[in-house]
């Protein structure tokens, strides 16, 4: 019985020897994560770099006969424009030229009716209608902390003798940089 316990026993140490040559090694080691974000700004909560919509300038329905209509460029839900950056960014609002730029006494910018006919008109950074907006002017925004910011823009269009009832449009380029 002896024989027979010591086979066993020996049997059993092979195993034992045998399973620590098969045991699990262990190798460790790291996964490298990045990502780049690079500036970016959305107009009237919308992103790209080309063909933007900011906004409209309505000066709605009046008489040929008006004398003076007022309007604020407003975004397509109806709210001013908004302009929201990445923060840390410097933003500035850059109101080209429009495609019938001074094409009519009483204003720098004017509305053509696709005709002969324009009303005159200009752009302001107030409500007030004191601070007129140049053609290529430039509205700074504050330091972006990557919220949303607010740009006023108000025109008024002056009324003149001789203008036939009709549509009067204008498109004008707009830059943002930031």
């Amino acid at each position: 019985m002896h024989k027979l316990v010591s086979r066993i026993g020996l049997s059993l140490l092979g195993l034992a020897l045998a399973s620590s040559a098969n045991a699990v090694t262990t190798v460790t080691g790291q996964i490298s994560s990045t990502l780049t974000l690079t500036s970016s700004c959305l107009v009237n909560g919308a992103s790209g770099s080309t063909g933007l919509n900011f906004g409209a300038l309505n000066f709605g329905t009046t008489t040929s006969l008006f004398t003076e209509a007022d309007a604020q460029v407003l975004a397509g839900g109806g709210g001013a424009l908004s302009i929201q950056c990445s923060a840390g960014t410097s933003p500035t609002v850059k109101v080209r030229a429009g495609a019938n730029d001074g094409q009519s006494t009483g204003g720098t910018r004017a509305l053509f009716d696709g005709t002969s006919h324009y009303v005159p008109y200009d752009f302001y950074t107030d409500a007030g209608h004191q601070t007129i907006l140049a053609i290529d002017g430039v509205v700074n925004l504050s330091a972006s902390t990557g919220a949303a910011q607010t740009v006023n823009l108000y025109g008024k269009a002056v009324g003149k003798a001789g203008l036939p009832a009709g549509v009067y449009t204008d498109t004008v380029a707009v830059e943002l940089s930031f």
